[in-house]
């Protein structure tokens, strides 16, 4: 039950799924190559779709740093030699590991084709195999949930005497916001596909309107719980880069207070903006101004952390090791997701860009650039602590460029075919989007091939790297003063916390 080998156990179970994942997307995208049908019928390639849709997004990017590095650091960082339920952590697991397999089994039986959304009445009325993965997603929020009030019980009740609140490490603060988003958001969408498995089964009239149902009311508790989840993907991406940038520009962190605080804003805020997924649902005016409005003001906090992250850099004495330029691609691509994602909240022109492959680049540059990437940071961050063993950082800095030479040859096109009109998740598409998804598909090629090179990379080293010496990166976080790999009770004694998490003279090199 030692949270360092559950974290570990995350890490082997994510990291399949996720090249599953991606090798689904690299099928569809070959179907798309040209117009017309080229390996797969509609059916067959709306169920790849869907598949891979739920693998990155519940069994990758939401448990990703969180059930991994969360596990495996956030108590080491808090001087502590355990989560405070370990038992109910190892249930994490098997809860993950159950419904992981569920899915998969789906998968098997042929698949889900309504989308990752399950959007009704579809959703309870289509013959395509949609009741295993249900039962699989209200499984991993069993999960979820169980994981988020273990760490925010861990946080309250096992952080060192020696560490108020503001001495906390920027990731402790990250998972602890993220936790509360799991604990408080995930029940809806618990109970939510409980009422469609109900529809189904029962006829209960709940979303069908043949029976006095409403389908709006299902995309409201959907994305009541679906739009935090965003930030259940993001914010611990946000505290790994908030650890990333000090150490390797040794600089103090600029703005702390700030950047612990916009956590707790993000979550708060995020929780509040739901509706923009449904300008085009029939909603009332004055709700879609204020979502609208909701939706402007939650880029505040984010922008907070970008300048913060940026100010930090400013005049640092900056060493381009694997997980800063990983930090800073996530920086560049998390902007670029960002500022787009600003159409959508402005109802004139979200009008036109709803349903395009616009949006499909928009949550890509957000999720896969901004969780996704920093999943690969933390990986490269992290990894001599959790194997005492270093990777060849000409193949990981290899694997970087290819990713991000192709993730821009994918989604870039994207973006220009949705603004001229290319709906999204259609399995065909009209002779003038070609050079486009020609671009998108070829690009894909690279993605893959940089996000495999990185993993083969890290699986090398842990089996054959070279050891590296204590602290390779100079670190002065807590992590960094136990053993590597660290032992099952990494303090024999109570650590004494004296300053705060990042004290680096400015500018100045630390060794």
């Amino acid at each position: 039950m030692d949270h360092k080998r559950i974290g570990i156990m995350y890490l082997l179970a994510v990291g399949l799924f996720f090249t599953v994942g991606i090798l689904f997307a690299v099928t569809f995208r070959l179907e798309l190559f040209s117009p017309g049908q080229q390996f797969f019928s509609n059916g067959v390639y709306n169920r790849l779709l869907t598949t891979h849709a739920v693998i990155m997004i519940f069994l990758f990017i939401i448990p990703g740093i969180p059930a991994i590095f969360g596990n495996f650091l956030l108590p080491i960082m808090i001087g502590a030699n355990d989560v405070s339920f370990p038992r109910l952590n190892l249930m994490s697991w098997y809860l993950f590991m159950i419904g992981a397999l569920i899915a998969v089994t789906s998968v098997i039986m042929g698949g889900p084709d309504t989308g990752w959304t399950f959007y009704v009445p579809y959703s309870a009325l289509t013959e395509g195999r949609v009741v295993l993965p249900i039962i699989a997603v209200f499984i991993l929020g069993w999960s979820s949930i169980l994981t988020g009030l273990n760490f925010v019980t861990t946080v309250h009740r096992l952080r060192a005497p020696s560490m108020p609140w503001f001495k906390m490490p920027l990731f402790v603060w990250a998972i602890y916001a993220t936790s509360w988003i799991q604990v408080i958001a995930t029940p809806v969408v618990g109970i939510t596909l409980l009422l469609v498995l109900m529809e189904r089964f029962m006829g209960i009239g709940i979303f069908d309107p043949t029976k006095g149902g409403d389908p709006v009311l299902y995309q409201h508790l959907f994305w009541i719980y679906s739009h935090p989840a965003v930030y259940i993907m993001i914010l611990p991406a946000m505290g790994v880069a908030s650890e990333i940038i000090p150490v390797f520009c040794r600089k103090t962190i600029f703005g702390y207070k700030f950047i612990a605080a916009s956590s707790i804003a993000i979550a708060a805020i995020g929780s509040l903006v739901w509706a923009h997924h449904m300008f085009t649902s029939g909603i009332a005016d004055y709700a879609r101004i204020l979502f609208s409005l909701l939706t402007f003001l939650v880029a505040i906090p984010s922008a907070v952390k970008v300048f913060n992250w940026m100010a930090t850099m400013y005049k640092g004495s900056i060493r381009m090791e694997t997980p800063f330029i990983l930090t800073v691609i996530f920086i560049i691509l998390f902007a670029i997701g960002g500022f787009t994602g600003l159409t959508h909240g402005a109802l004139s022109t979200d009008i036109h860009l709803h349903d395009t492959s616009y949006v499909v680049a928009h949550f890509h540059y957000t999720m896969l650039g901004g969780g996704g990437v920093m999943f690969f940071a933390a990986l490269h961050y992290w990894f001599p602590l959790m194997s005492g063993k270093m990777y060849n950082k000409k193949v990981a800095n290899l694997g970087v460029a290819l990713f991000f030479i192709g993730f821009n040859m994918v989604y870039i096109p994207l973006f220009i075919a949705g603004m001229y009109g290319m709906p999204r998740r259609y399995a065909t598409y009209l002779p003038e989007y070609t050079i486009w998804h020609r671009t998108s598909t070829i690009g894909s090629w690279f993605l893959a091939s940089g996000l495999i090179l990185m993993l083969v990379n890290i699986l090398w080293a842990a089996k054959k790297g070279q050891k590296c010496a204590p602290n390779p990166w100079k670190g002065l976080t807590l992590e960094w003063t136990v053993p590597m790999p660290p032992p099952e009770f990494q303090f024999k004694d109570v650590p004494v916390v004296t300053h705060g998490p990042y004290e680096y003279a400015t500018g100045a090199s630390h060794e």
